[in-house]
């Protein structure tokens, strides 16, 4: 898929040589998920998997017999912030219709609750 080729330059890039890179892996911890639809993309589908469900809309409240990966992503992720700050979450996408890069924005509605103590990790 398009977000395979994205991910491995992205890999492709923080194990590589350039000062930027090391920077990057002496002052954060990385953590990359390859893919969270594998099940689904080995069948031709980009956002469904086996059990025809769109992982995109599943973060609420992800199911851990239907959507395992995302389950156990969210796990880790809330279980990292019991130790450290999540600075960044990014998920990589190709589009159906869009071209060439661009970005969506999580809405920020959240960030004065957690700049005062509220939740680490904010999802809508």
């Amino acid at each position: 898929t398009q977000a395979s080729w994205m991910m491995k330059g992205l890999i492709h890039y923080l194990t590589g040589p350039t000062l930027d890179a090391k920077i990057l892996r002496d002052n954060f911890v990385i953590k990359l998920v390859p893919m969270l639809n594998p099940d689904g993309v080995i069948n031709g589908n980009y956002r469904c998997s086996l059990s025809g469900q769109d992982l995109n809309r599943q973060w609420l409240e992800p199911s851990r017999a239907l959507h395992p990966t995302i389950f156990y992503t969210k796990m880790m992720l809330k279980r990292f912030t019991e130790d450290r700050e999540v600075v960044m979450y990014c998920d990589l996408h190709g589009h159906s219709r869009k071209k060439n890069v661009f970005i969506y924005g999580c809405d920020s509605k959240y960030r004065n609750q957690s700049q005062q103590g509220g939740g680490r990790l904010r999802e809508r």
